[in-house]
């Protein structure tokens, strides 16, 4: 059984110091036993109390790494029911499915797809994350060069699909150093595909054809001594599937529920034929609450919605998502270019640098670090204002680059022009638009 927030709190070191991130140790040791912290915070504490500690500090659902290096994917680790509570802690991961019964030319068409289908977007990569390779043929050679031909082409993280141990072990021989995750585990051989998971020290996938099997694979593949392990329920129809997801993280999080405490895998490709359907269906579960979502393929007009989804749910609600500081080059500028600033907050970022693309006027957009706040509200805060205005512009190395030294400031900030202009007095401040949609028209106005 866990051990309640006191029992915690006895075990640990009552020193009070607060790097874990809360101000007292009793704090910590409640948040531990509501499965709100892990016990790698605290720097403090002893090798015996970690052992005694182990089950306590494991989050509800727990976290599940695949593969190595750096594509390593971790999913789980979830310690809420809704992202508004605290947050959602590891994205979904997102699957690729080739079978090796698919002709050589598809193959390589799909690879391809998996490498170019990526999206530059808030300083990320979004793209997908792993490359699941299915048995259909029986073939244990051809799945074993399917599995090599996948290794060589990416680095990415890789899942070996199939319900026979020989054939496993036989893609294992090509990928074991990528710690792929072993797909599935059943009631008919889940002692095979056990025994090959905690000998290559590989996470593994257990297939029920219902969650009351599934807690039984469960058991036996703990208590076999693999702990990484992720849930696929059997179902293959939307409703079914996503009543299984809620039933799933309920008796976890709130039951505590240790054997359905592991994340997801889910197949959409399954569920229809249709392609579009097919999106739609992942874009659930991207939301409730697939770990990893295998798709039958991948296409870009269905992709990086799904990608997008995927980074909107798995912000941290607390933290706004900001852009990295500094000078950006938009449509090529000179030295005669107009220079406009703005905060980092990145919706804020990419209107103003959309509306500068729109207007077909090369630009220097100077980005400020805000702690990630709109103009409005860094202004209102007292972090856009023009004594932190004034020494960024300073340092930012935007004199070396315009020998004009106008800058256009928000609308929103045209209080802070007179503190700049004594601030910068060799720059002339310039008021700009309120409004982002109203740049376009100004910046065609605009004289060096």
């Amino acid at each position: 059984m866990a051990l309640t927030g006191i029992q915690i709190f006895k075990l640990l070191p009552k020193t009070n110091c607060g790097e874990c991130g809360v101000p007292t140790c009793l704090a910590f040791a409640m948040n531990l036993a509501a499965g709100k912290a892990e016990l790698i915070a605290c720097p403090h504490v002893s090798e015996e109390a970690k052992a005694q500690l182990e089950e306590a500090s494991a989050p509800p659902i727990r976290p599940v790494t695949i593969g190595s290096g750096n594509r390593t994917l971790k999913v789980g680790g979830e310690t809420v029911m809704f992202r508004h509570e605290k947050r959602f802690e590891n994205p979904p991961g997102i699957a690729l499915l080739i079978s090796d019964t698919v002709d050589e030319s598809e193959v390589n068409a799909r690879l391809e797809r998996f490498s170019q289908l990526q999206y530059e977007r808030v300083g990320l990569t979004l793209r997908a994350d792993l490359i699941a390779v299915k048995d259909e043929s029986g073939d244990a050679g051809k799945f074993e060069a399917l599995v090599n031909k996948v290794k060589q082409s990416s680095d990415c993280g890789i899942i070996l699909m199939s319900t026979n141990p020989d054939i496993l072990s036989a893609g294992l021989k090509a990928c074991a150093d990528r710690k792929p995750l072993l797909y599935a585990a059943t009631k008919d051989n889940v002692e095979g595909v056990t025994s090959l998971a905690k000998e290559n020290s590989c996470p593994v996938a257990v297939k029920g054809s219902d969650l009351d099997e599934v807690v039984e694979l469960t058991t036996k593949v703990t208590e076999a001594g693999v702990n990484n392990i992720l849930i696929d329920s059997g179902s293959r129809t939307l409703r079914r599937a996503f009543e299984d997801q809620i039933w799933i993280r309920s008796a976890a999080l709130n039951n505590k529920f240790r054997l359905l405490g592991f994340p997801t895998i889910v197949f959409p490709g399954e569920m229809t034929d249709d392609p579009m359907k097919e999106a739609v269906f992942a874009s659930v579960f991207v939301a409730k609450y697939g770990g990893i979502i295998v798709l039958s393929d991948l296409q870009g007009e269905s992709l990086f919605p799904l990608l997008v989804e995927r980074l909107n749910v798995y912000t941290d609600p607390q933290r706004p998502l900001a852009t990295t500081q500094g000078i950006y080059e938009i449509g090529g500028p000179d030295e005669n270019s107009p220079v406009l600033i703005t905060t980092n907050f990145s919706l804020t970022y990419f209107l103003v640098s959309g509306y500068i693309e729109t207007s077909k006027i090369p630009c220097y957009l100077l980005v400020m670090n805000t702690d990630g706040l709109s103009v409005m509200t860094a202004w209102a805060a007292g972090k856009f204002v023009a004594d932190a205005i004034a020494p960024f512009v300073k340092k930012s190395g935007i004199a070396d680059k315009v020998k004009h030294h106008k800058l256009v400031i928000p609308g929103h900030a045209a209080a802070e022009s007179g503190g700049l202009e004594e601030e910068l007095s060799d720059w002339e401040i310039l008021v700009g638009p309120r409004e982002g949609a109203h740049i376009p028209a100004y910046l065609k106005s605009w004289k060096p």
